[in-house]
């Protein structure tokens, strides 16, 4: 087995972490008070060819491997985890379906702007009373000649507010339950679409989250990815790819609680001596920094399965649910290491705590992944 990094992918890596230090870190406690939507690093990661990493360069994208784009997320969320997600929703959950369901037409039209930054993407699967079980979808999509009328509402979605496109499911067919789901792309400047409230959240809080309201919106046919009634196999596609970057965003996170209870640890003094020379420290260090060590392998192998294009449902689970338990294992230590310090915002271990929580909810519940991993193990 090779470890080694290839020369492209040290060289994102390191250009990603210089980015993430010197211009993400020092803005992420603010963008957590404030909520600030962070328009500027976006137009930054932009220009670093960070908004669509693996799509190829004729499409707009810097075209390189799925391992890049973990070591890009993972050096972005270690300084913030908001700006973070906005990356990840664009490259996993936008870029990722139209590249692999969409027609060139679409391909030139939609994936161009949004794997360069020009435009940003979200994602439309959860709505009021579809979470886990997407197949309860209620949104529908009725076909008129060469379009189909959308009526129906999204819930949750990131980037919604921002969003030039959107990744939407629908229901074309409700007697088929889930195989009678079908995936477009819908232009959210299109009428009828209409933007709910900014949600308030415990954490990722720069990162905006809100309803998608669609009252009789036009969708020309030439949108639809796949044909009709494929869409439950683009989200389920498309999630074990979006997985991958979860994980590599907990990674980060888990990363950023280690590293600040390093630097205390060796700062903080008490008894004499600094904290990191007792045991009780060191143990909750050296738990950290093994499981973020062993959370990154399982990222890097479910990406390494993806850009070989072999089957990685169980592999992306698997990464995803360990990284995010990792997480917040991670934020607890951190917390407990600053002590009263890690409870109050002068701190970022309180931030940390907080990110970490979303990447066990967002894109499948860890209970889904392991759903998703014994179903694949019971299948062997």
């Amino acid at each position: 087995m090779v470890f080694d990094l290839t020369e492209e992918q040290r060289m994102i890596q390191e250009m990603a972490r210089n980015f993430a230090q010197k211009e993400v870190l020092p803005k992420a406690a603010e963008l957590d008070e404030t909520s600030r939507f962070p328009e500027e690093l976006v137009g930054q990661m932009a220009e670093l060819g960070l908004m669509g990493v693996a799509v190829p360069e004729e499409y707009g994208g810097a075209g390189m491997d799925n391992i890049c784009y973990v070591i890009a997320m993972e050096e972005i969320a270690r300084a913030c985890a908001s700006t973070a997600v906005i990356m990840s929703v664009n490259n996993s959950l936008v870029c990722d379906p139209i590249l692999k369901f969409g027609t060139e037409e679409v391909k030139k039209k939609y994936l161009a702007p949004l794997a360069s930054g020009r435009k940003l993407g979200c994602f439309g699967l959860t709505e009021p009373g579809a979470g886990s079980d997407a197949g309860s979808q209620k949104t529908t999509a009725v076909r008129n000649s060469d379009h189909y009328v959308v009526n129906g509402t999204k819930n949750f979605i990131t980037n919604a507010p921002q969003a030039d496109a959107c990744v939407l499911f629908t229901m074309t067919d409700k007697e088929k339950q889930h195989k009678g789901i079908t995936a477009f792309i819908l232009d959210m400047n299109s009428k009828g679409v209409t933007v709910g409230k900014h949600e308030k959240k415990m954490g990722i809080r720069a990162s905006a989250t809100s309803s998608i309201i669609l009252e009789e919106v036009k969708i020309p046919a030439e949108n639809r990815l796949g044909n009709e009634g494929d869409g439950f196999k683009v989200a389920m596609h498309t999630l074990d790819g979006g997985r991958i970057g979860i994980a590599a965003q907990a990674i980060g996170i888990a990363r950023a609680s280690l590293e600040d209870a390093l630097t205390y640890a060796k700062e903080r003094k008490q008894f004499g001596q600094p904290i990191a020379n007792f045991q009780a420290i060191q143990w909750m260090l050296a738990d950290m920094a093994t499981e973020i060590d062993a959370a990154r392998l399982l990222a890097y192998r479910a990406a390494w399965l993806k850009d070989r294009k072999v089957r990685h449902s169980k592999e992306s689970a698997m990464a995803k649910l360990y990284a995010s338990e990792v997480a917040m294992r991670a934020g607890v230590k951190g917390i407990q290491v600053h002590g009263g310090y890690g409870y109050i915002k002068e701190y970022p271990a309180e931030r940390h705590f907080r990110d970490a929580k979303i990447t066990e909810i967002y894109e499948g519940t860890s209970e889904i992944q392991r759903m998703v991993i014994s179903s694949a193990l019971l299948k062997d």
